[in-house]
């Protein structure tokens, strides 16, 4: 059935099959990793700090360790080096932050585990870790931006992979601009808060161990953690087929995982611990602070002379992190002349990560708004203002896209929005008490992959099967591997099983920079192809020109199966054993010599702002995206459409509030965090534009996970700004926004 949901496929699209694990995820039979019953069980809960920078003194157990049913309890006092160092994940590694698991009396940040407590019931873990007595020596943390004790580095020198694009001379064509603009805009912390929490259970069987634990990247995390505990990559299998919300949060090698693991060894009985979702906010990754400048230079009818973006992140006193957007904001429009820096800023915090669109999200807020002052300051209409300065090479150092489809995105969504109808005075549309303003803004996210496996067989009855340590995310990519496996061996894709999220498995790369699709299902369709030419068919179509099963049939034999090992254009000569070993190294976007490679979009926001008390609501959202081939229109939408949605909390409702003198987060639960619900999403459009780009990969396939949140926020303010005059550049944009704004 099609419907809104599952949209009619139009060129080079795919169609809207029902997901693969559909069935299972509504009826309760999808195990995540807290729902599988181990035997025997005990069960850990973690001590975190309550102090952000400072050290342990000493700890008072004894009132713990004397609750009936305490096992154990675990400190630095008696795991102290036991924990081997990682890498952390910039530096190719797979940890979060590099910091030792229980290594010191040191502490880092608040919420920073300090103790394990293992008992035989959760609630008495829970009640001895109450009962532990820390005494700290406390110094004065540094909190955030401008806080006292930050120090500021630019990135440039605490990172060498990092470049910040130039080209030309920015300050004399700045400063010779018939018009320009100067401003500053702020993003804050976020954090990802899955429903799934960031539970974790380990069992020895003697030598080997086995892990089940949301992952993006199931190998990363047998790999690293092999490395942390001393024993070999095969002595860990780590199995997670189903995970309840990622977005970048369980990507990398966490604290807890080694600690899990040798709870379970010490205790000669699997582990278990489930951390409170106030933990989760320091266990696991967030989206840090920013601050950006913008300046632009132009001609009086449009023409960017000259563009300068630079960014601010904060980021942990351990690791140089850092998103550096610059990539991206410096390559979306031709201009001669552009500069750029990213300087991050320490603080005493958790280390920041990967969220939805890490880099696009905070970076684009940025640009997108600038580009709707300057369309003001030009008095232009800030979608021909983008179309003039439509470019097909990159303007850094003149690379062409492989495609752009970015105009004809803007041209369907502002069809579909009625953008004609608007009137460009801000404050001239009203219905009653309502103040009515539109706002548009460019979605882009940078075409990535990385090498990738994949095994499939075909057997004699007419079935297929599929075999990816890949990461079922809520992406769908159970259900489009099997529809590629299905359309290259022609068989019903209802007759293709596609087993996934297990270290048992070929590998599969981080499900990550939206690469997923691309990586997986182009390996799947090399092994395919593998299988067809062993069978005699010598075509060079999606669809097979013999009857494959048939053949099979013909031949007596009980199945054919094929191993494919799939590597993207531009990947290293080394990334297939890199692959193996669990590295995350995808290529692509900007970072290609010969050429650039990005997904594209525009978003169409309808705000209605409340004359009196300056509520802000979104009736209605479109979006237009391009993205090569789609290859399911079904799971498709939902990308595009949660991303949507997420960029309406983005801009409207998340952030994470902190403490400026204890550097703690303060909203640690989902009533203080405010996330988007039913009552704030009204009208969302999602429209899937057709492109072909046979350059990408071999499926012309580009990502689709990311792109959807990107520019939205940037949206919504340009619409603000529309119906009221105000123009807010610092997000969240609430009511106080407008009030003081006033």
């Amino acid at each position: 059935m099609v419907d809104a949901a599952a949209p009619a496929p139009k060129a080079n699209m795919g169609d809207p099959v029902p997901r693969y694990d559909a069935r299972a995820k509504v009826t309760g039979s999808a195990l995540y990793a807290s729902d599988v019953a181990l035997p025997d069980v005990a069960y850990a809960f973690l001590l975190s700090s309550a102090i952000a920078k400072g050290r342990i003194k000493s700890f008072d157990l004894r009132e713990a360790r004397a609750l009936p049913g305490v096992l154990d309890i675990l400190t630095h006092e008696n795991i102290g080096e036991a924990i081997r160092k990682v890498k952390f994940f910039t530096e190719g590694g797979p940890a979060s932050n590099s910091i030792l698991p229980l290594g010191s009396a040191e502490i880092a940040y608040g919420g920073q585990t300090i103790a394990v407590v293992l008992a035989n019931t959760y609630e008495v873990a829970r009640d001895a870790a109450h009962r532990v007595k820390v005494d700290y020596e406390v110094d004065r943390p540094t909190a955030t931006f401008e806080s006292p004790g930050a120090v500021d580095q630019e990135l440039a020198t605490q990172n060498k992979k990092h470049d910040d694009p130039k080209v030309g001379d920015f300050a004399a064509a700045y400063a010779t601009a018939p018009v320009k603009i100067d401003v500053a805009y702020s993003t804050p912390a976020q954090h990802h808060n899955p429903i799934e929490l960031f539970a974790t259970q380990c069992g020895w069987n003697g030598s080997q161990l086995t892990v089940h634990e949301p992952s993006q990247n199931v190998y990363g995390l047998k790999n690293g953690l092999a490395t942390q505990l001393g024993i070999e990559p095969s002595q860990v299998r780590v199995v997670s087929p189903f995970i309840g919300g990622a977005f970048g949060s369980k990507g990398a090698l966490t604290q807890r995982t080694a600690l899990v693991a040798i709870a379970a060894r010490k205790l000669g009985r699997p582990v278990k611990l489930v951390p409170t979702r106030e933990q989760g906010f320091t266990v696991a990754t967030y989206r840090a602070e920013t601050k950006h400048r913008i300046k632009l230079g132009a001609t009086r009818d449009g023409k960017l002379q000259a563009l300068s973006h630079d960014g601010f992140e904060v980021t942990s006193r351990p690791d140089p992190y850092a998103v550096a957007g610059t990539d991206a904001s410096t390559r979306m429009y031709a201009c001669p002349n552009i500069t750029s820096n990213v300087t991050i800023v320490r603080a005493d915090r958790s280390t920041p990560g990967f969220m939805r669109a890490p880099a696009e999200t905070p970076y684009f807020f940025a640009l997108e708004s600038a580009m709707d002052e300057l369309a003001v300051a030009l008095a232009m209409d800030p979608v021909e203002l983008r179309r003039l300065n439509d470019t097909m090479k990159e303007p850094i150092k003149s690379l062409p896209y492989t495609s752009r489809t970015l105009m004809p995105c803007f041209d369907q969504a502002s069809e579909a929005f009625g953008w004609s109808k608007r009137n460009p005075q801000p404050g001239s549309m009203r219905d009653g008490d309502w103040l009515i303003g539109w706002g548009c803004a460019t979605s882009a996210y940078p075409t990535q992959m990385a090498p990738a496996t994949a095994r499939v067989s075909l057997f004699p009855d007419g079935t297929a099967r599929v075999e990816a340590a890949s990461h079922e995310i809520g992406n769908g990519i159970y259900t489009v591997a099997g529809q590629t496996a299905a359309e290259r061996l022609g068989v019903p894709v209802g007759k293709v099983q596609v087993l996934m999220g297990d270290t048992d498995l070929p590998p599969a790369p981080v499900s990550g920079g939206s690469i997923s699709t691309a990586s997986v299902c182009s390996a799947v369709a090399q092994a395919c192809d593998a299988i067809r030419a062993k069978l005699g068919d010598n075509g060079t179509g999606a669809v097979p020109t013999v009857d494959l099963v048939a053949t099979l049939k013909e031949r007596g034999l009980g199945s054919v199966q094929e191993y494919a090992e799939w590597m993207p254009h531009g990947a290293a000569k080394g990334g297939m054993q890199m692959l193996y070993k669990g590295a995350a190294q995808p290529i692509g976007g900007a970072k290609l010599p010969d050429r650039i490679q990005f997904a594209f979009g525009a978003q169409f926001v309808e705000v209605r702002v409340h004359a009196r008390t300056r509520e802000i609501r979104v009736p209605r959202i479109v979006g237009a995206f391009a993205s090569g081939r789609i290859m399911n229109t079904r799971t498709a939408h939902s990308q595009y459409m949660g991303g949507m949605i997420w960029g309406i909390g983005s801009a409207l409702h998340e952030k994470t509030e902190i403490d400026a003198n204890a550097a703690r987060y303060v909203n640690t639960n989902l009533a203080d965090y405010l996330v988007p619900v039913n009552a704030d999403v009204v009208d969302v459009q999602v429209i899937m534009v057709p492109e072909e780009d046979t350059l990408v990969n071999p499926l012309g396939i580009k990502g689709i996970g990311e792109i959807g949140i990107v520019g939205t926020s940037a949206a919504i303010a340009n619409a603000i700004y529309h119906a009221t005059g105000q123009r807010l550049r610092d997000l969240p944009l609430r009511i106080d926004s407008l009030v003081e704004a006033a």
